[in-house]
């Protein structure tokens, strides 16, 4: 069972949404910040009004793992803790969404994932 693609996919989303959760506990963030932006990332669904391929290309720039790794990096680096809470919340946001199985999407449709077929 723990070979198969998708429990591997599901408990990688798992630990990243952990480790986000561990780190932002951390740095002693608001959890009022969290509660705020946990589900800004989902926003980006709006772009499926002007279709498949728009609503996929909006969806997927937001919820890859790129963006956050490179702001928090940014943030860490500069010492910006707003910015690095911020990042936190979106890493944290997608590895919710991995453990659930939502994945990136193809631009055929908005159920078509990299995950599965929701």
């Amino acid at each position: 069972m723990l070979t198969r693609p998708r429990v591997l996919l599901h408990l990688e989303g798992a630990a990243v949404f952990a480790v986000a959760l561990f780190f932002y506990q951390q740095i002693h963030a608001s959890w009022l910040l969290f509660g705020l932006l946990f589900l800004a990332p989902d926003l980006s669904m709006i772009g499926f009004a002007a279709g498949a391929r728009a609503g996929a290309a909006a969806y997927n720039l937001v919820h890859t793992e790129v963006f956050p790794v490179l702001l928090g990096i940014a943030a860490a680096s500069m010492h910006h803790s707003r910015a690095l809470a911020i990042a936190l919340i979106w890493i944290s946001h997608i590895g919710f969404d991995r453990l659930l199985g939502y994945g990136l999407k193809y631009p055929t449709h908005f159920k078509d994932t990299h995950l599965q077929r929701l």
